[in-house]
């Protein structure tokens, strides 16, 4: 319509005039006796021609959103890869030099994530073309840390290498998420999960200066997280166990349901007090174990050999058993209480700890000192768990 510069949706068209006639004689019928249908074709041409632009807008979106589709799915399988895949045999590993390489992938991938964000976060959207490049430069990025993943040796640690392929791992699922996130949401609106999605890439891609770098650095750190647990279980243990209070449950339920609390199976029995005893002692027993081995480890640990790095995956690996036989050996301290599951979820306790002083002595981080600490401990072990058999044997 050639008048649609002088028209829009929505405009009133002004009445003819009443003022005196003109004295010139009848002429052409007036314009303004055609607006009503002139502005009806207006508008209707208007709604096709925005009809028009949100389907150009829409299969423009769904033109930019393959490529993203495509990303996703290549990225899950890098995902899947780094999970089952195995190391690259190279002839000259230079640990340093993986290092400083494997940062700078890092630092790679949240530049480009935080491209990929902005680009989607506001109008105008990027041309297929741009999507097409900015969705490589990403893939691209991710492949790089992948395959410098791929250099470190087994050699050096399984420990350290498992902590290299999870921090890897969160990567590449954190631009999966965001990923999803630009799929599932308009492409020129920035959301709060979209933000939260980048923050979260970028978050993952900052805890590589975290990532400890030699394998005695990497199973000192985990037996750092283990003992946390076991603390945490056997201050709990302790708070529910205080003297002037029978009932573990006290602090779960408000006063209107005091009427729960009137079964006799969430109270603690006589009985129940005597065989917690022993259990406490196993508990106290797990956390100087990991005490004394992760000073031990600290002090003495090497990875100046491969026996001696093995030897540190050794540890790493039974007191790592440590904190989940101790969290299944305190839920089942609480009412109502099985015996026969206490008796054996202690004997669980016993065994890992026992495995973990005997890796411990025949390890290169036990020196002649140490031996001491070892017995004792092994000794505590043994006592408590014949008191833990005393009590719940025959019931």
């Amino acid at each position: 319509f050639g008048s649609r510069p002088f028209f829009r949706r929505g405009d009133r068209l002004s009445a003819p005039s009443t003022g005196p006639a003109s004295p010139v004689g009848p002429g052409p019928a007036s314009p303004v006796a055609a607006a009503p249908p002139l502005q009806a074709a207006v508008a209707d041409g208007e709604d096709k021609m925005e009809e028009q632009q949100v389907a150009e807008a829409s299969h423009c979106a769904d033109d930019l959103r393959l490529p993203l589709r495509n990303l996703v799915q290549g990225l899950r399988e890098v995902a899947s890869q780094l999970r089952e895949g195995e190391s690259w045999k190279l002839e000259d590993f230079d640990l340093q030099f993986f290092w400083k390489t494997l940062g700078e992938c890092f630092k790679a991938v949240s530049q480009e994530a935080t491209k990929l964000s902005l680009a989607f976060s506001k109008p105008p959207l990027p041309s297929v073309q741009d999507c097409q490049k900015i969705t490589a430069d990403i893939q691209k990025s991710i492949l790089n840390v992948a395959n410098v993943y791929y250099w470190l040796p087994k050699s050096q640690g399984l420990t350290l290498r498992r902590l290299v392929r999870d921090a890897t791992k969160d990567v590449v699922e954190g631009v999966i998420q965001l990923l999803n996130v630009l799929l599932s949401t308009p492409l020129q609106s920035l959301s709060q999960d979209q933000l939260t999605s980048t923050g979260g890439v970028w978050e993952a891609c900052d805890r590589f200066s975290k990532i400890p770098k030699d394998n005695h650095a990497a199973v000192l750190s985990l037996m750092c997280t283990y003992s946390a647990i076991v603390e945490d279980a056997l201050e709990e243990m302790k708070q529910a166990q205080h003297a002037d209070n029978a009932d573990p449950f006290s602090n779960i339920f408000d006063d209107d349901d005091s009427y729960l609390r009137e079964n006799r199976d969430t109270y603690w029995s006589e009985e129940d007090k005597q065989v917690i005893a022993p259990c406490l002692g196993l508990l106290k027993a797990a956390k100087a174990c990991l005490k004394k081995v992760s000073e031990a480890v600290k002090n003495h640990g090497k990875v100046d050999t491969l026996q001696n790095i093995t030897q540190l995956d050794d540890l790493g690996d039974v007191t790592n058993e440590i904190s989940p036989s101790v969290d299944e050996l305190v839920l089942s301290l609480y009412p109502p209480m099985n015996y026969n599951t206490v008796q054996m979820n202690a004997a669980k306790v016993a065994s890992v700890l026992k495995k973990s002083l005997e890796i411990t002595k025949s390890s290169h981080v036990c020196l002649e000192s140490e031996s001491n600490w070892l017995q004792f401990l092994s000794g505590a072990i043994d006592h408590n768990m014949d008191k833990v058999k005393d009590l719940t044997y025959g019931s």
